[in-house]
């Protein structure tokens, strides 16, 4: 899939919340719905202040030209080994000077991400939501156990179809005894344009899609599934340290 409507998918959920990236969502609607893309969505994607200096460090680090390549909007969203590219130091510098959470944290908060840096953090979409807790795009306040569940790129593997109505078996991220983990699988109902994109059309039984913010993003693969799993869990890891 074209890297740039790869990303539109994965940014569609929250940008129609108007929580992150341009108000532009009926636009970027249009795209998803025709399945293509063009240089006015990346525009579109350019303008998310969070998302697109994540790409632009994941591919600088990977001597990748485009942000956008299909490599680098994967690292980002589900994981890929590209991620293990990023130096400390350049990952550290794309916080505070990319996104530039030293002027938007309280100094010790700053001071926690630097030492979860050095315990093995990565630039994966999962550290953003549950390790930074401050939600950033055009809500700046924290995040609460629902809002990171909605958030985090989450995945099911489809029980049932029932027209736009998709069942899924899924993992809930959870709070007890103090900690953050996944929930054993609990069934989910999400719900799905009716003019989907072909591999959302046609879901069956056993697909495993991801969701962001209860949006269908993709159809991925078991060895995918597995990637998302285990960056999720890294960083749910090292949230609990600071909880």
């Amino acid at each position: 899939m074209d890297g740039v409507l790869r990303c539109s998918r994965y940014s569609f959920g929250p940008n129609r919340l108007h929580y992150c990236g341009p108000d532009r969502n009926r636009e970027m609607l249009q795209y998803l719905r025709a399945d293509a893309s063009d240089p006015g969505l990346r525009g579109m994607l350019e303008q998310f202040s969070t998302l697109y200096p994540y790409l632009q460090r994941i591919a600088q680090s990977n001597r990748i030209p485009d942000p956008f390549d299909e490599r680098v909007v994967e690292a980002y969203w589900i994981g890929n080994d590209l991620l293990e590219n990023v130096s400390r130091q350049s990952f550290f510098e794309h916080l505070r000077d990319g996104v530039r959470l030293k002027d938007r944290m309280k100094g010790k908060e700053f001071d926690r991400l630097g030492d979860k840096i050095r315990l093995g953090a990565l630039p994966h979409h999962s550290f953003h939501v549950l390790d930074v807790w401050l939600r950033t795009g055009h809500v700046e306040r924290e995040h609460t156990i629902e809002s990171m569940d909605n958030c985090r790129i989450s995945w099911g593997t489809v029980a049932h179809v029932a027209g736009p109505n998709i069942t899924l078996m899924s993992e809930p991220l959870r709070y007890e005894n103090g900690k953050l983990s996944l929930s054993a699988p609990e069934k989910k109902t999400v719900i799905r344009a009716l003019d989907a994109p072909p591999d959302l059309e046609q879901l069956e039984p056993g697909n495993i899609i991801t969701l962001h913010w209860n949006v269908p993003c993709e159809v991925i693969t078991p060895a995918q599934a597995a990637a998302l799993r285990k960056y999720t869990i890294r960083h749910l890891q090292l949230a609990n340290l600071t909880l």
